[in-house]
């Protein structure tokens, strides 16, 4: 049996088909290395990420294909949802998910994007667009509005082989950023041939690598991925939350545990409009 992050969705059956009998009894401080070993055990196809345990619930958490879970320490079970802390009222999963899904910025190729800046350019941010995604269409309009922003993009044609083809002829131009904008603020066709060579390949690699699963997908400078097409005024928002948090200044409960080595904490993302497939 495949696992993929679309059984995320098909957790139930999964759990009833490799069934949950009782497990021979661990130390009652179990390991997370052994945790995760019995874990792996029971669902063998399922590409088990990380694990570790958090100071709740004599629970651990474990991220599955992208998504978290949480297990005992006899993994006897896996529970889907969401721990809310009732005296912060953080959603504790859901801070752990951005950090979980975060994409370091200095890992992101920016050489092979196509940079747009407008006023001085502070602001950054990286996306993964498609030449014929509507959403991006309507993100970049709304980016137009924006000053003192620099603006990656990171061309990432999923939608169909069209798309490809659109993303190389852009790159092969001799001004790619105003053919970019013209194609997705105007509506104007592109034209020219797309002999040249191309980051496209490496991007799409990188996005598959990274999960990355519509258009578009937004990066900010602290990691922060946000899918899909996010409203002007959160986007405003979220520039100012981190201003706040690079000055030092408190901006609201801390995670109730420390992530795992080489991760980073990161400030809540707004809601958004959701991806496009």
């Amino acid at each position: 049996m495949s696992f993929s992050l679309g059984d995320t969705m098909k957790l139930p059956a999964l759990l009833a088909a490799i069934g949950l009998t009782a497990l021979a009894a661990f130390p009652a401080a179990a390991d997370e290395a052994a945790v995760k070993a019995e874990l792996k055990k029971r669902i063998p196809e399922a590409p088990i990420d990380s694990l570790h345990r958090v100071p709740y619930g004599g629970l651990y958490e474990a991220v599955i294909g992208g998504e978290i879970y949480y297990t005992n320490e006899k993994a006897e079970f896996l529970v889907a949802g969401s721990i809310i802390d009732l005296k912060t009222k953080e959603n504790i999963t859901e801070t752990r998910m951005r950090q979980v899904n975060a994409i370091g910025w200095n890992t992101l190729p920016l050489d092979s994007a196509i940079k747009i800046t407008r006023g001085n350019g502070s602001r950054k941010v990286a996306i993964f667009e498609d030449p014929n995604c509507g959403y991006c269409k309507r993100l970049e309009r709304d980016l137009m509005t924006m000053s003192d922003i620099t603006v990656y993009v990171l061309l990432y044609p999923i939608l169909s082989p069209d798309s490809v083809e659109k993303s190389k002829q852009i790159w092969c131009s001799a001004d790619r950023g105003k053919v970019w904008l013209d194609h997705m603020v105007r509506d104007a066709a592109i034209s020219g041939d797309a002999k040249c060579s191309t980051p496209v390949d490496k991007i799409l690699a990188l996005g598959q690598a990274k999960r990355v699963q519509g258009t578009p997908t937004i990066i900010f400078e602290n990691g922060d991925r946000v899918p899909g097409a996010m409203p002007l005024a959160d986007i405003e928002k979220k520039f100012a939350q981190m201003k706040v948090a690079s000055s030092g200044a408190p901006e609201g409960a801390a995670p109730m545990f420390a992530p795992p080595a080489g991760g980073a904490a990161v400030s809540p993302a707004p809601a958004n409009a959701p991806a496009s497939k």
